[in-house]
């Protein structure tokens, strides 16, 4: 589920959404840097919750698509191509980006409702969490619809992500909590009558003659799948480096 082969072009025809929520953030991100319109964007998008307070809704929202620092953009730009192509397969474009901007949406109310009244914040954190946990749902509940190996990486992910979040400064404790708690909670809706992840949303049906995958043999079976953990392996060891290299600039900001 976590494993990316495709092309640039495959990659955007097979998960336009999240290729939309990639481009949005990086524009934003560049616009944001600049006098004048930087300052602006910061001045109407930036979550704050006296400004909500005041009835400034909106800010609930926008700062979903806002970044400032560069590894802050680059993680979450990292976690959504990673964690966000089988959820937009599986779930469906439109359920997709409802459940990534409500669980958002929970992440930055939760930071509104506990946070101080002079709090401010930005970033996708807490959708993304709120992806994670849609995950940890499926491997609680659901576990037709994820593989062991990527189960695996969930709780690994999950484990890493709570150290991080706890261990390094600046981070919306708020936004990471209340927006897994609210993926969490959402899983028993949106995965409701849903099929197995290999028979994942616009795959053409298998024809009726064709062998079933169940009893056709395949003597390369366990050397794929030995490959498949291995390249799994990886990832999650590239992604532990990436977290550390990560906490290694901040420390030095």
């Amino acid at each position: 589920m976590f494993i990316r082969t495709e092309s640039f072009q495959q990659f955007i025809r097979y998960y336009p959404v999240v290729t939309a929520l990639i481009a949005i953030n990086t524009v934003l991100f560049v616009l944001i840097r600049f006098p004048g319109i930087g300052d602006m964007i910061r001045y109407y998008g930036v979550g704050q919750n006296l400004a909500i307070a005041m009835g400034e809704y909106w800010r609930l929202v926008t700062p979903i698509f806002l970044h400032y620092r560069l590894m802050h953009f680059l993680f979450n730009s990292f976690a959504l191509i990673i964690f966000a192509p089988a959820m937009e397969r599986l779930l469906g474009r439109w359920k997709f980006i409802g459940l990534y901007l409500a669980t958002g949406i929970a992440g930055n109310a939760g930071t509104f409702l506990f946070g101080p009244d002079y709090y401010a914040h930005l970033g996708a954190s807490g959708a993304l969490y709120g992806l994670l946990g849609l995950y940890l749902y499926m491997v609680l509940f659901r576990k037709d619809l994820i593989d062991p190996a990527s189960s695996q990486i969930v709780t690994t992910i999950l484990v890493i992500g709570l150290i991080y979040t706890i261990v390094m400064p600046g981070v919306n404790l708020y936004a990471h909590l209340f927006g897994f708690l609210s993926g969490l909670a959402f899983g028993s809706l949106v995965f409701k009558g849903r099929m197995k992840y290999f028979t994942m949303l616009n795959d053409p049906a298998p024809s009726p003659t064709a062998a079933s995958p169940q009893i056709r043999f395949d003597p390369r079976r366990w050397q794929k799948s030995h490959k498949r953990r291995q390249i799994l392996k990886y990832v999650l060891i590239g992604f532990v480096v990436f977290l550390i290299v990560l906490g290694i600039l901040n420390s030095l900001r």
